[in-house]
């Protein structure tokens, strides 16, 4: 069952991007243009995404109220205000994060991501003798300990979120790295050569497949 998240935001053009982005990484999204709504359709979210400037009541209004309602749904405040103060005034009334408008969408979407992971039960992602604690994140193969880089793991992780898709190396890179890094397509077939060589088969790869003239794609067992 997808994940849901609640958008509330009330730039129509944003909303939308916001939406459609969930979307294509496979969250189920509500969304609400107020902070009256925002209230009513956050019960039942798994994580909501919360605009700050907002009619009626605003996002700090929100997030006290959910709050002090008892609600433990992780918040991510989405605002304009850069200063420190509006910053540490949301996380104070128990927001989990706060990103700044112009916002980059892997990056919300890592922390979305994220945020469900760590409010989330503790789970494990297998595939073949490969067993991945998302929460702990940590990896083992054949019952043993696997050292991966925390570069390493954050590939892995996001080839897992992404599982069945064609991504391609832009998308891993902006993904990973954040779209301010000048990698090359290189960085991000070394990154895949490694997982192969620690939790595939270096040769004949049966899980991080190439994409020709695409990239690559992560496939589980149930898809392989």
């Amino acid at each position: 069952m997808a994940q849901r998240i609640l958008v509330v935001e009330d730039d129509p053009s944003i909303l939308r991007g916001l939406e459609m982005n969930l979307q294509l990484e496979g969250f189920e999204t509500i969304s609400a243009t107020d902070g009256r709504a925002a209230l009513e359709k956050a019960e039942g979210a798994d994580l909501v995404v919360l605009d700050i400037m907002l009619p009626h009541l605003n996002g700090y209004q929100v997030c006290q109220r959910l709050r002090s309602a008892g609600s433990r749904v992780p918040i991510i405040l989405l605002s304009a205000k850069t200063a420190e103060l509006d910053i540490v005034r949301g996380l104070d009334l128990g927001a989990d994060d706060y990103v700044t408008k112009p916002f980059r969408v892997a990056e919300l979407l890592a922390r979305v991501k994220a945020h469900l992971r760590r409010h989330g039960p503790s789970e494990a992602y297998r595939f073949s003798d490969v067993e991945v604690d998302l929460d702990l994140q940590l990896v083992r193969r054949g019952g043993q300990m696997v050292e991966l880089t925390e570069r390493e793991y954050d590939v892995l992780a996001f080839m897992i979120s992404a599982e069945g898709r064609a991504l391609t190396r832009d998308h891993i890179l902006s993904a990973v790295w954040g779209r301010g890094y000048f990698g090359t397509d290189r960085t991000v077939d070394n990154f895949i050569q490694r997982l192969r060589q620690k939790l595939d088969t270096a040769g004949s790869p049966r899980h991080f497949l190439t994409v020709r003239g695409v990239g690559y794609r992560f496939v589980g067992d149930s898809d392989g």
